[in-house]
């Protein structure tokens, strides 16, 4: 079962890796980012310097992570609509809870769920998640789709990144003094995924606030 696969963490301090974790449960998580989308539409934000982002992303949860020319933040209504960011599905806090758990963070309470969608030649820079108002909680990400490469990082930003291969339904955990460390993804190869079609959809669960 998904569940009792041995995370993978001495190669990578402070990062789990938990292969196919999310697997069985992919198509219903499917399910929930369409209707998710439906409301709160994919959309390319721009940087505060104005650059707009390869990746194209949604909310939904309490809050919902923004950028433009204000800054980096989090707020409770999506800027494109007006309206709350969708609830965050039962799905979705349950497989965050389950992997937190996994990763060695018990008790886990995301409030947010960042959904990314990558479209081949897609990527995200290496940064670190500092929007968050408490760094005692750990990030939970969920692959679905294309595979993609992970880059793993450390404290500062030209500290060598590892590079790890994620498949559909794979999930990492990370916190405590890696909390911080920087990450990104590489540009997504092209392709087609019976979930996904041609994209990669990451799930990323943190407590915002």
């Amino acid at each position: 079962m998904p569940g009792d696969l041995f995370p993978e963490t001495l190669a990578h301090p402070g990062l789990t890796i938990l292969p196919g974790f999310a697997g069985e449960a992919a198509p219903a998580l499917m399910a929930a980012v369409r209707e998710i989308a439906a409301h709160a539409p994919f959309r390319r934000m721009k940087t505060p310097g104005g650059k707009e982002m390869s990746a194209a992303m949604t909310n939904c949860g309490a809050v919902g992570w923004v950028s433009d020319a204000k800054g980096y933040r989090y707020q409770a209504s999506d800027p494109y609509t007006g309206l709350p960011w969708p609830m965050m599905p039962v799905i979705f806090r349950d497989l965050a809870q389950r992997a937190a758990q996994a990763g060695g963070f018990a008790g886990f309470a995301p409030d947010v769920a960042l959904i990314n969608r990558y479209e081949p030649g897609a990527k995200m820079s290496l940064h670190q998640d500092v929007d968050e108002q408490d760094f005692s909680a750990p990030i939970v990400s969920v692959s679905l789709g294309l595979p993609a490469m992970f880059l793993w990082g450390g404290a500062k930003r030209t500290d060598k990144a590892a590079r790890i291969a994620l498949a559909s339904g794979d999930v990492l955990v990370w916190g405590g003094p890696a909390r911080r460390h920087f990450h990104g993804i590489a540009p997504v190869k092209a392709g087609t995924h019976p979930l996904t079609g041609a994209a990669r959809v990451n799930l990323t669960f943190r407590l915002a606030m």
